[in-house]
């Protein structure tokens, strides 16, 4: 028999409302705003648009760009060389304060970014990522170089 269709109950208007204002996107200060406050040094609006292009280049070339906690910390510890992007609204951020000294001590340039999520759309997923290591390739060398440059300069301001 045909099911018939009946109208959304008050509390399933209320979830389908809940549901879009997640997906609402944010501004830059907003997910600023939610960063922890040891996420420094932050990457300026024009920087993180920079970045986040450098991530889904690098993406389509799979041995130069590693993603994820464990991966990134081995590869760092390894030796690997290439520019490391932290998301800045991780909670707790106590997994992951350690790393900027390990970049800091390898000679790593690093910066933080203000969302995870974003991080992880410019990788082609559906999932936040917390952090990526880019590694350097010619397909992408002027824009490598152009945002590790605007990194250094983030860290050690004249």
């Amino acid at each position: 028999m045909g099911k018939v269709k009946q109208e959304p109950t008050e509390h399933e208007e209320t979830e389908q409302a809940d549901v879009s204002v997640k997906t609402e996107t944010l501004s830059y200060d907003d997910k600023v705003n939610n960063c922890s406050v040891i996420a420094k040094p932050m990457a300026p609006r024009k920087l993180s648009k920079k970045i986040y292009k450098l991530i889904k280049k690098s993406s389509s070339h799979k041995n130069h760009i590693k993603n994820g906690l464990k991966i990134v910390q081995k590869q760092l510890r390894l030796g690997e060389k290439g520019l490391v992007f932290f998301a800045g609204d991780i909670s707790p951020i106590d997994i992951m304060c350690h790393l900027p000294a390990v970049c800091e001590e390898k000679d790593v340039p690093y910066c933080y970014t203000p969302s995870r999520l974003d991080i992880g759309s410019a990788m082609g997923t559906m999932r936040g990522c917390i952090m990526v290591l880019v590694k350097e390739h010619e397909d992408y060398k002027d824009l490598f170089d152009e945002v590790k440059s605007e990194i250094k300069f983030l860290a050690n301001p004249l």
